[in-house]
């Protein structure tokens, strides 16, 4: 009777898995977002310029001096943006003043 409780096989651990899965995973995804949120959390610029929005506003913006060259990518940031705009050059948050 001892040898037939410890048997693993006795247990349907299938039949406890539905039951915990929405437990577990509820708090795991309220975790997620909260650190989501706060990963995103960027303190708000007077400069004008294209977001951080997790690190795609700056490939963007380096793809854009790549491609269209220093000269007309400053050109459309500036009128996109005003005279004065950030924006980011190889990772480096890189200011743009022009009149």
């Amino acid at each position: 009777m001892v040898l037939e409780t410890l048997n693993p096989m006795h247990y349907n651990i299938t039949s406890l898995v539905p039951d915990t899965m929405p437990v577990a995973t509820v708090p795991i995804l309220i975790l997620m977002c909260f650190l989501f949120l706060i990963w995103n959390h960027e303190e708000t610029s007077s400069i004008p310029g294209p977001g951080y929005c997790m690190g795609i506003g700056p490939l963007i913006s380096h793809g854009r001096f790549l491609w269209m060259g220093v000269g007309k990518a400053c050109n459309y940031y500036n009128k996109t943006y005003g005279e004065f705009v950030r924006v980011w050059i190889s990772g480096e948050e890189t200011f743009i003043i022009s009149k």
